[in-house]
């Protein structure tokens, strides 16, 4: 069970990269951004049924890491980011521009940090604050591409 835990919360060992994990755990979430505005197209309760359930995955995932690494947030894992890159494409259209902006956005929100994103990794416990932190720079990324869509920049 320890393996697998490992196995997904590092997104298939990605997490185990000496530089960058993140930015590769990140990459992870772009083939599945587009498999999951395929499921969108086919019933949109299915598509943030899944997205809930991802995150709730992740959060579990993450927590049962942390006590096997013995490390709060190790950049071994990964499966945060990936949760946290789908959020900021939620109901994106599925084009390689949104793809890319919102791959570049979320790495550098979740670099920043914008509150309450800050608060809530410093301040809930285990595998909670390991994803949803991400989560919400992912949301803060979705946010910020649709107010540059609606501006009418060519994204």
């Amino acid at each position: 069970m320890r393996s697998l835990v490992i196995l997904v919360a590092s997104a298939g060992y990605l997490g185990y990269i000496p530089f960058a994990s993140g930015t590769f755990g990140s990459l992870v979430g772009i083939p599945l951004f587009f498999g999951f505005d395929g499921m969108r197209s086919v019933s949109v309760p299915l598509y943030l049924l899944t997205y809930v359930a991802a995150v709730a995955g992740a959060c579990w995932v993450a927590g049962k890491a942390e006590e096997v690494l013995h490390e709060h947030d190790s950049h071994k894992i990964v499966i945060d980011e990936v949760v946290g890159y789908l959020a900021a494409t939620l109901f994106l259209d599925p084009t390689w521009s949104h793809a890319v902006w919102a791959f570049f956005i979320f790495r550098a929100l979740d670099v920043i940090k914008p509150f309450p994103a800050n608060y809530i990794d410093a301040n809930f416990p285990g595998g909670y604050g390991v994803t949803l932190d991400d989560v919400v720079s992912g949301l803060y990324t979705n946010l910020l591409l649709r107010v540059l869509i609606v501006l009418g920049l060519p994204i």
